[in-house]
């Protein structure tokens, strides 16, 4: 019988594969705007979302687990203006901090230590990506409809491969 961490890290896969398609509906919205940072920008961060998933699939598997891959959410496609999508990404970041935090909580209660352990990076990863939605949300207010500025920003930024970093936890098929 598996347990409450196993049942909600087979959840929390559902939260991630969502926040992914997510991203793809915001790039998208960018992209058909002819705003190509910002699109290759949630490009990216889809596929990393893509990859947590993959990750806690990958520990599942080598913990002997059931992973499943449930079903997600239709994701938001019509935005009021060029800044909700990132007000939108700051959201769901911090609600996914959230529900990483409340895994560690259950893998504490149930004792399982290699569990809490697995979900450190992603804990502070979480708090990598409400900075990075943070910074680009005020980048946003500060340039006030000039969303051009707010592409340059991100041509600044933008440094590495974006790749997840060597100290990642293993994505079952292989990190994109």
């Amino acid at each position: 019988m598996p347990s409450r961490f196993t049942d909600t890290l087979n959840e929390q896969i559902g939260h991630e594969f969502g926040a992914s398609q997510q991203y793809v509906a915001i790039a998208v919205f960018y992209d058909n705007r002819t705003l190509p940072q910002l699109a290759a920008h949630f490009y990216a961060q889809a596929v990393e979302e893509r990859n947590h998933a993959m990750m806690m699939v990958q520990y599942l598997l080598d913990s002997g687990e059931e992973a499943r891959i449930p079903g997600v959410e239709t994701p938001l496609t019509a935005f009021a203006d060029e800044r909700a999508p990132v007000a939108l990404a700051l959201e769901q970041e911090r609600r996914v901090t959230e529900q990483i935090a409340g895994l560690v909580q259950i893998a504490r209660e149930e004792q399982d230590h290699v569990g809490e352990q697995f979900l450190g990076w992603f804990l502070q990863e979480q708090r990598e990506e409400v900075a990075s939605m943070s910074a680009l949300l005020s980048v946003f207010d500060r340039m006030q409809g000039h969303t051009m500025h707010v592409e340059d920003y991100l041509v600044r930024q933008r440094g590495g491969s974006g790749a997840e970093p060597a100290n990642a936890p293993p994505a079952a098929g292989g990190a994109l």
